[in-house]
């Protein structure tokens, strides 16, 4: 089985888009996994997911409860896993 025969049967996967809006400018728009990232701390304090707005440049930062944590995982979004020093 040569490499092209083996991909020729995969289908290819539409990225996955997330609805987002930000804070300052009230803008509502889709941004693909790759444009945002996502941190889990020790608690819901310190677990949120962050993106700059298309529109007006800002930087947004939001909490990113259980369900929103598997949604962008789940997704593709890159993840950093903050660690205490306790």
């Amino acid at each position: 089985m040569t490499a092209a025969s083996a991909f020729a049967g995969m289908r290819s996967v539409a990225p996955v888009m997330f609805r987002a809006g930000c804070p300052d400018c009230r803008e509502r728009f889709e941004l693909a996994a790759s444009a945002l990232r996502l941190a889990i701390g020790a608690s819901s304090r310190t677990t949120f997911y962050s993106f700059t707005c298309p529109r007006c440049g800002a930087a947004v930062r939001k909490p990113a409860g259980e369900r929103i944590v598997e949604l962008l995982t789940g997704g593709g979004v890159r993840t950093l896993r903050l660690h205490s020093t306790v």
